[in-house]
């Protein structure tokens, strides 16, 4: 086993378990923070006087958007999943989660783009995975 392989089972199983490194951290981070955010913006929402519950929402929602274009935005550094790091692919699909913070505060674009991402990428994985066995052939 030489040093190159090592380093990749040492990505691979810390991708696997925990927070992960590089990329998957980050991604990872963005759904750990952003999804459980919802109950603190309702908490929020009832401490605030009626006239900022909108603005508060309206952060809330913009935040919503900036994970699913930071998902979009990994997603572009690697596009094909020979070249990403192990267990991206899965933490990329993993964007679809915000649909239920989205459904939560009736947030109709987040209830679109979250599983239209998830199933992008579910898509263009199975699209390449069909490519690479035609390829063998």
């Amino acid at each position: 086993m030489n040093l190159n392989s090592a380093q990749r089972i040492t990505q691979a199983e810390a991708a696997r378990t925990g927070l992960g490194t590089g990329p998957n951290r980050r991604l990872r981070l963005t759904l750990l923070i952003g999804m459980p955010m919802v109950f603190l913006v309702f908490g929020i929402m009832i401490l605030v006087p009626k006239s900022l519950r909108d603005e508060v929402l309206h952060v809330y929602q913009a935040g919503i958007i900036g994970c699913l274009l930071h998902y979009a935005w990994v997603f572009a550094k690697y596009p094909r999943h020979g070249d990403r790091p192990p267990y991206l692919t899965r933490d990329l699909a993993m964007g679809g989660g915000f649909y239920l913070p989205s459904l939560m505060l009736g947030f109709w674009p987040g209830m679109i783009a979250a599983p239209a991402w998830a199933l992008f990428v579910g898509i263009t994985y199975a699209v390449e995975v069909t490519r690479g066995r035609n390829d063998h052939r």
